[in-house]
């Protein structure tokens, strides 16, 4: 007997891939598995055409035609790269955004945390944004780092280790509570 799943557009998170330097080729052939949205930039473009991955769009206000055919222009306009690409993925009704990034400047990613779930790979990391409440099961010894600045943080299942680092104290639930509307936490791959 074999299974068969029906993935619907918009259903699994699209993939912006800002660059591939120092990123996990087997990783990157995970979050392609279920064929997600692929958008990208004209320099990074160029690197993911020598993986032979399908582009669906590139931010910019112009690209060369020589690099994939039927490729959706989205215009960057004034706005960043960053800006254009989650605006356009927000109107048009995806509901979650992986992302492949060398850095990370989370201000550029703080207006959308509440708009679409959002999580940022780079390099070693997975950077996503969590609500007060947030609970996750973890094993032990996990580093868990908060990005994010807080007020009032209350933790369960983790010890603090040094500045915003801390480590999973026994496998099982852990918990984060705290004022803000919501904080960057990233843990290892």
């Amino acid at each position: 007997m074999s299974s068969h799943h029906i993935v619907r557009e918009k259903q699994e998170p699209a993939l912006l891939v800002l660059g591939l330097n120092n990123f996990s080729e087997e990783l990157l052939g995970q979050l392609l598995e279920w064929s997600p949205t692929v958008i990208t930039t004209p320099l990074v473009a160029e690197q993911i055409n020598t993986y032979e991955i399908k582009i669906d769009i590139i931010i910019a206000d112009e690209i060369d035609e020589s690099l994939q055919s039927d490729v959706k222009l989205v215009p960057q306009g004034s706005s960043s790269q960053v800006e254009a690409a989650l605006n356009y993925l927000i109107q048009n009704e995806y509901k979650a955004v992986n992302i492949v990034a060398d850095d990370v400047k989370l201000d550029d990613f703080v207006p959308f945390a509440g708009k679409i779930n959002l999580v940022i790979f780079s390099g070693d990391q997975k950077i996503y944004a969590v609500n007060s409440e947030f609970s996750k099961w973890k094993p032990a010894g996990e580093i868990i780092r908060i990005l994010s600045l807080y007020l009032n943080l209350q933790t369960s299942g983790l010890a603090a280790k040094m500045g915003n680092e801390f480590i999973t104290t026994n496998d099982g639930f852990i918990s984060l509570n705290f004022d803000e509307d919501f904080l960057f936490i990233s843990e290892d791959i």
